[in-house]
């Protein structure tokens, strides 16, 4: 039996805490059963943004009219373009593996990771299957996949996944999404952007339902305005036939008393990706064998520290479910360093932990939902700013809005917007909540750039805020 001072199982952002290990003196193992890097580089946000940015370039040029400058498209090579970010992500990848097969301080098994008791893994599969590793410390990195939702005969149809959808060579004619989240809006505009008609079947009243409500309203009326979307459906069934897929729907109502019922929408088309979330590996990794506890939906328990209930294993990343984003995961990843090899132990920090979805419109937010704070009856105050109130804004025939929510005395308590460079305007509130005093008054009395895009923010949060639960309309 091999033995290491430390092991991770997975090598996205557990790689992280394993070059610290390193660097620390410790013997270092890396359990990994796909290409390295885990999902944000071979099957998410690397791929995915550098194929999103494609069509950002494409719907530039054809917006040009707008701007009374006449431009066409004479030809997209599709497929090259997926093609070489591909070929890119598997260089990436191939990179790390490199690095860490010549390393004298990490040693590599390729397969999947089980536990065998509370400091032993199993390889299982690969050149190095049957081979046991015995660590001083564990830390359990392994990730997520899709979810697959119950559809009458989904096993009997070659559906997409967004592993198999960022590999397509050829838009399809028309794209059915089962899904409402960020993956579907992502996906839909990249695939509509280059020609595919898309039609989005969401569960939930508005698409991004996990985002402010008034953001998810706006962002799926126009959506609706690009594509055929059946908000508030479930698919219930689909088939395949001659390269045709077939997906019925029903109306649904969401919520604990929720249920399906009404006549059925049939939708056809050639291609169907199921985008329904996300469920955590765990059921991969034989967890009671190592007595770590997981919750109802299967991701690993921490506690703030992000220890497991088993002593010496460690959990990070969208295995533990808090946030399933990179930037999280890298955060968790820094939380994990400190604690295990730190003088003391701070709990990790979640505040202020941003999201972006790389959509068209893009949307961006931090911290509270209005929702949240109706439910908590935290008093609040609120106020929406429009884009092209700005001279940039206007300049760019801008359609979007950021909402800012703030406690009675000044404390930042959310923001949310919708529109152009959504995720880089909502920095300057991550940083005024996370380094800053937390103050509107953070972001009044700093100078902005005039006329920058970044006057949304200063006049977003400046002059007159309405208290909580308010109507709004654009």
């Amino acid at each position: 039996m091999k033995e290491v001072d430390f092991l991770v199982i997975g090598s996205g952002s557990g790689l992280d805490v394993a070059n610290a290990a390193v660097n620390q003196g410790d013997s270092v193992a890396v359990v990994e059963k796909g290409p390295l890097g885990g999902t944000c580089l071979n099957r998410g946000c690397i791929p995915s943004k550098m194929l999103l940015y494609h069509a950002e370039v494409l719907e530039t040029v054809e917006r040009a009219g707008e701007f009374h400058i006449d431009a066409e498209v004479n030809d997209v090579a599709f497929s090259d373009i997926v093609q070489e970010v591909n070929e890119e992500v598997a260089a990436d990848a191939d990179s790390i593996q490199r690095g860490l097969r010549s390393s004298a301080k990490h040693d590599l098994y390729e397969g999947e990771g089980r536990f065998v008791d509370e400091r032993t893994v199993e390889i299982v599969g690969g050149e190095d299957d049957g081979t046991r590793i015995r660590a001083e410390n564990i830390l359990i990195a392994a990730g997520t996949r899709p979810t697959i939702p119950d559809i009458d005969g989904i096993e009997a149809v070659d559906y997409l996944t967004s592993t198999e959808a960022l590999q397509l060579e050829t838009p399809p004619e028309h794209l059915i999404i089962v899904g409402g989240g960020y993956i579907a809006a992502e996906l839909g505009h990249f695939f509509g952007t280059f020609g595919s008609e898309v039609t989005i079947i969401g569960r939930r009243p508005n698409l991004l339902p996990d985002a402010d409500e008034e953001v998810a309203e706006a962002f799926t009326e126009r959506y609706a305005d690009r594509f055929t979307v059946h908000t508030g459906h479930a698919a219930t069934a689909v088939s395949e036939a001659d390269g045709e897929v077939t997906v019925e729907a029903q109306p649904y109502e969401y919520g604990a008393d929720g249920g399906i019922e009404g006549e059925p929408t049939t939708i056809t088309g050639d291609e169907l990706l199921v985008a329904a979330g996300r469920r955590p590996n765990t059921d991969t990794l034989n967890l009671d064998a190592a007595g770590v506890e997981t919750d109802e939906q299967g991701f690993v328990e921490t506690d703030e520290y992000l220890r497991t209930d088993a002593e010496g294993v460690w959990a990070l990343g969208d295995i533990v479910g808090e946030y399933l984003l990179k930037h999280s995961a890298n955060h968790e990843a820094g939380a994990v360093v400190r604690n295990m090899y730190g003088a003391e132990m701070e709990p990790v920090d979640y505040t202020a932990m941003p999201w972006a979805v790389f959509a068209s419109p893009e949307v961006a937010g931090v911290g509270a939902t209005e929702a949240d704070l109706r439910a908590s009856g935290e008093e609040y105050a609120t106020r929406t700013y429009d884009y092209d109130q700005t001279a940039r804004g206007s300049a760019m025939k801008a359609d979007g809005f950021l909402k800012a929510l703030i406690s009675l005395d000044g404390e930042i308590l959310g923001c949310h917007i919708i529109g152009p460079e959504a995720s880089n305007l909502i920095q300057e509130v991550v940083v005024a909540m996370k380094a800053g005093s937390g103050s509107v008054q953070d972001i009044r009395q700093s100078v902005h750039i005039h006329p920058a895009l970044s006057e949304v923010v200063q006049r977003g949060f400046s002059g007159q805020f309405s208290r909580g639960d308010h109507e709004h309309s654009h």
